[in-house]
């Protein structure tokens, strides 16, 4: 079989459904994907069991087409292939060639406490291969470790995973080698705050999609939730969106893509309250409805170009009441408003967990554990049932079965009856484990995780077999389109040494988002450093901002571009401006001129941003010092916290009369840290220097305070040695200005000198 090198791709695509299903379908996926470098994943669903590579199935619905599934089991063997008590987490697993993956807790209680992926034999539970590192810089305890799943690939069996700490790594599925990795909150401003709330990652065509509060510079220094799109395959960024500026929290909500009006759409919840279809390749916004002015968590169900949701906060159109559940028609664009909406029910608290389709009905559980079936068409509660305290997991529909695991440890099968009700087939309690996963169905078996186990179901020596999927919705074809709507430079972003060079490739869309391949465009640039054609060279020397621009006819993208010199660097604000370069530094600090002389300010009149940290440079630095002249205001203990960081490990000099070091702050008792008693007055200039050094196959750090202008103590106050290191990391400063605003100068990091 020969193709022109005019064969449209979605010719090919056509073609790709008809040879799927097939008899052939295994031979013919891999012949096109080979031939025309094409994602085949959407389409890998005929009439044998597939994987659950992403949480909510290959559909992206929380169903499966599996038949032959448990009705009941029990812990004492009944239809119990496994458990392995070595891995509790609350982590809904993902499975994939016949592997299990998962994040859980690594060595958890003990001083090397931090966070892994794992990967399991799916038949028997056994461990194949761990991949950990450490939780550094964070607020999120450990108990939250886990919170998102991870995402396979089944076109290049790997494994993309963001943890709570923010590092977001490729894994290889084979063998857990990291492939790429970013560090999100030293690259990108990411976020990991106390109430955890990670994103899961999502795969589209080469595409891996992640999400979070970033708080970045430039355009992007204020904190919005936001997407960016890497290339699945080297990790470079594709492109970036924000929702609204400035949310009221964080947020776990799930993309799922499907398509509307023969257009790709991806569709999730906003840390702004709202939810969202864009286009996924490009990240352009196609319709919005404003859904609650806090943070929604839950994640969309579309069947049949209608979206499905609920959420647990006020509501935007009537602020009294808290939660609702709502369809909409996706077909819309633009600014969808309460009057389009095609029902909604106010007053249902669903929060945490995802709604169901299963027989005809819309199943959920509220944020109180009680599950109810919804008519789909009228909006018509019409089935309520109390399954236990507090819901975090969703629903799987698999078999003709609804599967729940409950938080307090209850494990539910119902079978859906025609009017809406349930029947109940089986119940396990648990004891002394929650669950606060969701259970996932692949060949043959159920698997769900607790807090102590993870769980592998199902009927002995049955043939796994699965219902053929429908034929996937294609979109219309691009050579219906083929006019240039949008363009999109790539990298989108970028962090270079001086001199360094960056080639920039331009993509071409139409508008329906489709790609129309590589164009020729005209370059320019605003900053220092060199262009030549489509290839930029940063400056020789400096800490420098720049922005390069592609046009095609009226059409433009901007990429943006961070140069950060090798050490040393010295900060003084004289030029009355936050250096443009520094991550997470611009909104939460201005510059002032205090006692006759120019510093920055870590302002106070940001409630959700007074405590926070920035990031310099580069995170691949090592064996450095940190040195900033700092001073609070207030009095007594009400003064500010402020340091510096160094290595991933924070120098803090605390209000309450303390220095300390850390990495991990909710795990002081356990992970790492050193405090001791410090005096120290507000209203009072201080040098702090802050060092890490690697030997002997530890951190050692040390730290010093000393009144400005004194002469430096050759001893140091503060030492400690963290045997579970962080071996490298970016240089910051961390504050917390809630109670009192301070200010800083004269900021320097230097590479170690030999003196000590």
């Amino acid at each position: 079989m020969r193709f022109s090198s005019g064969t449209s791709v979605e010719m090919i695509r056509v073609l790709q459904v008809e040879i799927i299903n097939s008899l052939h379908v295994r031979i013919a996926a891999r012949f096109l994907a080979l031939l025309f470098g094409l994602s085949l994943t959407p389409f890998l669903m005929g009439d044998e069991p597939v994987d659950w590579y992403r949480w909510r199935g290959p559909e992206m619905n929380g169903a499966s087409r599996e038949k032959n599934l448990p009705d009941t089991w029990s812990l004492d063997g009944e239809n119990l292939l496994w458990r392995n008590s070595g891995y509790g987490t609350r982590c809904t697993p993902i499975v994939m060639n016949n592997r299990i993956y998962f994040i859980s807790r690594d060595k958890p209680e003990t001083t090397q406490e931090g966070e892994k992926t794992v990967c399991l034999n799916a038949e028997t539970g056994e461990l194949i291969w761990e991949s950990a590192h450490n939780m550094f810089l964070s607020d999120a305890p450990a108990e939250r470790i886990g919170w998102a799943s991870v995402v396979g690939d089944p076109e290049t069996g790997n494994v993309y995973a963001l943890g709570l700490g923010c590092m977001f790594q490729c894994l290889d599925g084979e063998t857990g080698e990291i492939l790429w990795q970013r560090a999100m909150n030293e690259e990108y401003g990411m976020l990991s705050t106390y109430g955890g709330r990670t994103n899961y990652p999502e795969i589209f065509e080469n595409l891996v999609i992640i999400s979070g509060v970033i708080t970045q510079w430039g355009d992007y220094a204020v904190p919005a939730h936001r997407f960016i799109a890497f290339d699945k395959h080297t990790g470079e960024p594709v492109w970036l969106m924000s929702t609204r500026v400035r949310p009221e929290d964080t947020t776990y909500t799930t993309p799922v893509f499907t398509t509307f009006n023969g257009q790709a759409a991806m569709v999730f919840g906003g840390a702004d309250g709202a939810i969202y279809a864009v286009q996924p390749r490009t990240g352009k916004v196609i319709w919005k409805y404003e859904v609650s002015p806090r943070g929604f968590n839950t994640t969309p169900l579309v069947v049949d170009d209608r979206v499905y949701c609920a959420h647990a906060e006020k509501n935007k159109a009537d602020t009294t009441i808290l939660g609702a559940a709502f369809a909409l028609d996706g077909r819309m664009n633009g600014s969808i408003g309460e009057e389009q909406l095609l029902w909604k029910i106010n007053g249902k608290t669903v929060g945490r967990s995802s709604p169901v389709m299963a027989n005809g009905f819309l199943y959920m559980v509220d944020d109180g554990g009680t599950l109810f079936a919804i008519d789909p068409v009228k909006g018509e509660i019409v089935h309520e049932k109390k399954i236990g305290r507090i819901m975090f997991g969703s629903l799987l529909y698999a078999d003709g079965k609804l599967y729940c695991g409950e938080a307090t440890g209850n494990f539910w099968i119902f079978r859906p009856q025609p009017d809406g009700s349930l029947e109940q087939l089986s119940r396990v309690r648990l004891d002394n484990e929650e669950i606060l996963s969701s259970p996932i169905a692949s060949n043959g078996r159920v698997y769900f995780t607790s807090t102590e186990a993870i769980y592998c179901l199902g009927n002995q020596d049955i043939e796994p077999s699965a219902e053929p999927a429908p034929a996937p919705t294609l979109e219309t074809p691009v050579g219906k389109d083929d006019r240039i709507a949008h363009i999109q430079i790539v990298p989108v972003e970028a962090l270079l040494n001086p001199g360094e060079t960056v080639e920039y490739k331009v993509h071409a869309y139409n508008e329906r988002g489709q790609s129309l391949g590589k164009v020729e465009a005209a370059f320019s640039l605003a900053g220092q450093g060199i262009l030549k054609a489509n290839s930029f060279s940063a400056p020789a020397s400096g800490h420098h901002v720049a922005m390069i621009t592609a046009k095609v006819g009226e059409l433009a993208s901007v990429a943006r571009v961070r140069v950060v010199p090798p050490l040393p660097w010295k900060f003084d604000f004289e030029d009355g401006k936050v250096p443009p370069s520094w991550i997470g530094a611009a909104y939460r600090h201005q510059p002032k001129v205090f006692e006759n002389e120019k510093c920055l300010v870590k302002i106070s009149t940001i409630p959700k941003g007074t405590r926070s940290q920035l990031w310099m440079g580069h995170s691949g630095h090592s064996n450095y010092t940190v040195q900033a002249d700092l001073y609070s205001t207030g009095e007594g203990e009400r003064r500010a916290d402020m340091g510096l960081v160094n290595q991933r490990y924070t120098l803090d000099l605390m209000a309450k009369g303390q220095l300390q070091i850390r990495s991990w702050t909710p795990r002081l008792e356990l992970r790492f840290a050193k405090t001791i008693p410090f005096d120290w007055q507000a209203n009072q200039w201080y040098t702090v220097k802050f060092q890490g050094e690697n030997r002997d196959g530890a951190a050692i750090l040390r730290g010093k305070v000393w009144k400005r202008g004194e002469t430096e103590p050759d001893g140091w106050n503060i030492e400690a040695a963290d045997t579970t290191p962080n071996l490298f990391g970016s240089p910051g400063l961390f504050g917390n200005s809630s109670l009192a605003e301070f200010y800083l100068d004269n900021v320097q990091v230097y590479q170690n000198q030999n003196k000590q």
